[in-house]
């Protein structure tokens, strides 16, 4: 038997996580706070290292995940539903998960609201008034309007990439010095 693409799993195992705690959202009437609770600690793991290490770490137990990732939510006053997801994340052992599920929720909240989705790559967090410009000239271009979903990447060094769809536009800063290095080679 083949061994799975583990990016494929992470992936479905993220999706079917997002998919349940939408739906829970949904009922409850909450989606925006949800979105809004998962951001504040997709915020927390950005800042954080060691938090970051917890949630990639299979080092640690499930019990020690769970006990720490309600701690750090605790702390950061999220609660309710997504309190609650969290430790039933960790204490299925899946917080490896967790960024793509966050990211996978944001997709679905978007397509619920009839938005189209833009995955944006960025070396650093992008200010409000970048994501406000950013939506705007993807609107502009689609004729819908777009919910991006950012991932941090220092080693794109710096620029952006931008997936709408099947659509991808590379503006980092890595891809042009690789262009660049390309065609010296040619010239040379």
């Amino acid at each position: 038997m083949p061994v799975a693409d583990t990016s494929q799993l992470i992936s479905g195992v993220a999706e079917r996580y997002a998919s349940s705690l939408f739906e829970l959202a949904l009922e409850a009437g909450s989606v925006d706070a949800v979105g809004a609770d998962l951001d504040r600690f997709r915020a927390l793991m950005v800042e954080s290292e060691d938090l970051r290490r917890l949630v990639a770490s299979p080092v640690f137990s499930a019990g020690e995940q769970q006990r720490a990732v309600s701690a750090v939510a605790a702390k950061a006053g999220i609660a309710g539903i997504v309190g609650n997801f969290l430790k039933v994340v960790a204490g299925n052992r899946r917080l490896f998960a967790l960024p793509g599920m966050i990211r996978a929720f944001h997709i679905i909240a978007a397509a619920h609201r009839g938005e189209i989705t833009a995955e944006v790559t960025s070396a650093h967090a992008l200010t409000p008034a970048q994501e406000t410009e950013l939506k705007s000239a993807l609107k502009g271009v689609t004729g819908k309007d777009v919910a991006i979903a950012v991932t941090i990447d220092p080693s794109i060094l710096g620029g952006l990439v931008v997936k709408v769809g099947s659509r991808q536009i590379d503006t980092s800063l890595r891809t042009k010095l690789s262009t660049l290095k390309l065609a010296l080679k040619e010239v040379g």
